[in-house]
């Protein structure tokens, strides 16, 4: 069998558009449920729904849901409607989550976002809002890797076979001249798909060479006396670039604007008290991450205070840096070029950034068609 052929079956079987799985990140392989703390629903119900479900990742980059659940801004803002919650931590099952009904909103990483949104020819979801920007690095064992100019011959982690991370790297790679092969992860540099949760452990025993992974996990490898060698924000345009986005089902946006428009209200708020209380907030992502069942326990301090460090919420989704993230998948062979026309709807997150005396986002040419 040819390579270009063995690509593209691997590609269909494992990939079908982009295997963008983790978007973020990965701590486990099944949705957890999880409830808000601290507010029990009060006043009428938003459009009058019993309950509204989210869901999110365990990690620092879904600091947004994270936060705003533990201090019960979601909850407030959607009144007598009951939060509930569902912590996942593979960008495909919350996708499945969010088509069969099962979660009505998400927090979820740009390729998983763009590969349901194709995969379903633009009839499963909408960007809504953004949440965060940056929080990915390349952390390498200083011994073994010298500087950028050293990695032929190493082994890198990814989290998982074309998602967010791995297409990154494969990109950058590719820029500076290393042939690798997408779909197998062999060539100049050896790119290995490891779980986030075992990547810490695989990278102390000396499986692999250095990792290019999403927070915490890259603070938890400095931890473990990794060196970070790049910081993938110097990459992008004023260092900032999507690593985690706000997606609805198209069904549940048209059914229940009231309901999207307050959760996007506390997300707004939620972001801005994240910003002008960052002690406060580090406190309370770290409480949730423990209590959430996700992490077990919270984070040492030697690496939550770099880890939320390293992360910026943001209410803007960036849109032009996810056609670019789209483009990378493309040029990695990971991904069959989409047509991202009409993934995103900013129009209430405007309304509510309006209301809030702040800028409106763009959507960068990709909004509703």
């Amino acid at each position: 069998m040819s390579a270009v052929r063995h690509r593209l079956l691997a590609a269909a079987v494992t990939v079908p558009l982009l295997i963008g799985a983790l978007g973020a990140c990965g701590y486990g392989s099944q949705a957890k449920k999880d409830t808000a703390a601290g507010v029990a629903p009060k006043g009428p119900r938003t459009d009058g729904l019993d309950h509204l479900t989210i869901g999110y990742f365990g990690n620092t980059t879904h600091a947004t849901p994270l936060v705003g659940l533990q201090n019960g801004t979601f909850q407030k803002e959607l009144g007598g409607t009951e939060v509930k919650s569902s912590v996942f931590n593979a960008g495909p099952q919350e996708i499945e989550a969010l088509n069969s009904g099962a979660i009505d909103i998400g927090w979820i990483g740009p390729s998983p976002a763009i590969n349901g949104y194709a995969k379903s020819h633009g009839k499963s979801l909408k960007i809504i809002g953004g949440s965060a920007s940056g929080g990915v690095s390349l952390v390498v064992n200083p011994k073994k890797v010298k500087g950028l100019g050293d990695l032929k011959g190493k082994t890198i982690a990814t989290p998982q076979l074309g998602n967010t991370q791995d297409v990154a790297l494969l990109n950058y790679l590719a820029g500076k001249g290393y042939k690798v092969d997408a779909t197998t992860g062999k060539g100049d540099v050896t790119v290995q798909r490891t779980d986030n949760k075992v990547t810490p452990t695989v990278f102390q025993q000396g499986g692999i060479d250095g990792a290019w992974v999403p927070e915490p996990t890259a603070s938890k490898l400095v931890a473990e006396g990794g060196k970070t060698l790049l910081d993938e924000k110097k990459l992008w345009k004023d260092g900032k670039f999507v690593i985690t986005n706000m997606i609805v089902s198209q069904k549940f946006l048209k059914e229940h604007p009231k309901a999207v428009e307050a959760v996007l209200r506390a997300s707004v708020k939620t972001n801005a008290w994240i910003r002008s209380h960052p002690a406060e907030a580090k406190k309370a992502l770290n409480d949730k991450l423990a209590s959430s069942g996700v992490a077990g326990k919270a984070l040492p301090q030697n690496v939550i205070d770099p880890a939320f460090k390293n992360v910026d919420v943001t209410d803007d989704p960036l849109a032009a840096t996810l056609q670019q993230e789209a483009d990378h998948g493309v040029k990695a062979g990971l991904l069959k070029k989409p047509d991202l026309k009409g993934i995103y709807d900013l129009t209430l997150l405007n309304k509510v950034l309006r209301a809030e005396g702040k800028q409106p986002v763009d959507d960068a040419g990709l909004g509703s068609k």
